[in-house]
């Protein structure tokens, strides 16, 4: 059935391109966008979206869905559930799994059970090192002919320098991107929270932003030294965005990303010892959450990703040294982030290429715009809809959000994947 998207705002930064348009979906690919089309043939289900709008699909580089190995957190079916209802209809999933994705085998049984799933587009991102040790390298021609489209040993750093700068000059002759967990554990061992007044008051090892920034300025080194493509995932502190700052003005062929909750909350939050806001790394100082924003104004960081990371309550729900840590992020991140929009920091546009053009092109994978001819990759939400984030309503299984009973604006509405709606909110 064809479909015919008509009235609403349409944003796609990769062709400058905001204003009401319609769109016609004909066998799964965007056939036609126009100012104005109508039905003729009478086989064409019309949805009316004045006062809504239309983007390319959302892409979240930076999501956990836990399977293989922990299906009790997350499951490819429930973490796809969880990113179409947040607009999502491309995500990149990290290899700390059980067995780790280091191998063929595991990244074909992700791509796998995928399309069993049959909802949105999964990428599987595999280990830069075996077992995520650090050690020895992964076979990465193997990973990228199985479907990897980037490496990553993720929430373990690679301590290794030379290793390092082996994985990026290889994944570099392969056309892809190594994501490095940024942490010099020796300086951030023992740390519950960020380092700092608050810390201190309420008696709990911190971490300071060094273990961040040592990690990424080496990293921004060998990247330099290289010629290499390094994206540094999860940035939090304001050193961190200074470096990347000038490391982008000397050339060196970096991006970066943060996410929701570093530049919405802050070490503040952790006075009632809630392992809800207990992440890796953790909720800087508000001085930090400014240097983010500001990050996110000038360009210094290109995208934001959930770091979806899903959690049971067996996981969380326990003494504060003791919690996982991370935030399920993938249903609450988009209307997180229009509050930059609506803060005047960022113009829709500029978020869409944050959150969809972006991460495509770095994972060159398809998606980020509309263009006809092209998959009706599609995300429709009503910006002016508020919602209370409830657990009740939750698509993932880790239920572990610092943000529910809060009110948000900005409701996803539809999410189409191949012309196919995968997401209702009918």
């Amino acid at each position: 059935m064809s479909i015919l998207l008509k009235g609403g705002r349409v944003v796609d930064p990769s062709r400058n391109l905001d204003g009401v348009k319609d769109i016609l979906i004909e066998e799964g690919k965007i056939a036609a966008i126009a100012d104005s089309m109508d039905d003729t043939t009478g086989e064409t289900r019309v949805v009316h979206l004045e006062g809504k709008v239309v983007l390319p699909g959302l892409v979240d580089m930076h999501t956990h869905l836990r399977e293989p190995g922990y299906e009790y957190k997350e499951t490819i079916r429930s973490g796809s559930e969880a990113a179409a209802a947040g607009g999502f209809t491309s995500i990149a999933c990290m290899p700390n799994t059980d067995p780790v994705n280091d191998s063929r085998a595991v990244t074909e049984y992700i791509v796998k059970r995928a399309g069993e799933c049959n909802l949105v587009h999964v990428y599987p991102v595999a280990a830069i090192s075996l077992k995520s040790e650090g050690r020895t390298l992964a076979e990465f021609g193997d990973l990228k002919e199985a479907g990897a489209v980037a490496f990553s040993d993720d929430g373990k750093p690679v301590v290794d320098s030379g290793l390092m700068r082996r994985a990026l000059e290889y994944a570099s002759s392969l056309g892809l991107v190594i994501i490095p967990h940024c942490e010099d554990l020796s300086l951030s061992a023992g740390g519950l929270m960020n380092e700092g007044r608050i810390s201190t008051e309420l008696g709990l090892p911190g971490v300071p932003t060094l273990a961040e920034e040592v990690m990424i300025a080496r990293d921004l080194l060998l990247a330099e030294y290289t010629g290499a493509a390094l994206h540094i995932s999860h940035v939090s502190s304001a050193g961190s965005v200074r470096m990347i700052r000038n490391a982008k003005a000397r050339g060196i062929p970096v991006t970066a990303e943060t996410a929701p909750h570093y530049f919405t909350l802050t070490d503040e939050a952790l006075r009632d010892f809630d392992p809800s806001f207990k992440v890796n790394p953790p909720l800087r100082s508000p001085l930090d959450r400014k240097a983010i924003r500001e990050g996110l104004r000038d360009g210094t960081l290109d995208v934001i990703a959930t770091d979806h990371a899903p959690h049971a309550a067996t996981d969380k729900e326990v003494e504060f040294e003791y919690a996982a840590s991370g935030i399920s992020g993938l249903e609450t991140a988009l209307a997180l982030s229009l509050r930059l929009v609506d803060d005047g920091l960022l113009t829709l546009s500029e978020l869409v290429r944050k959150m969809s053009t972006n991460p495509a092109k770095i994972l060159n994978i398809p998606g980020g715009a509309l263009l006809p001819g092209a998959d009706a990759d599609i995300t429709v939400f009503d910006p002016d809809r508020s919602w209370i984030v409830d657990p009740l309503s939750w698509r993932s299984k880790g239920k572990n959000s610092p943000f529910f009973g809060w009110t948000l604006k900005g409701k996803v509405l539809m999410t189409l994947v191949k012309g196919r709606v995968v997401y209702s909110e009918d």
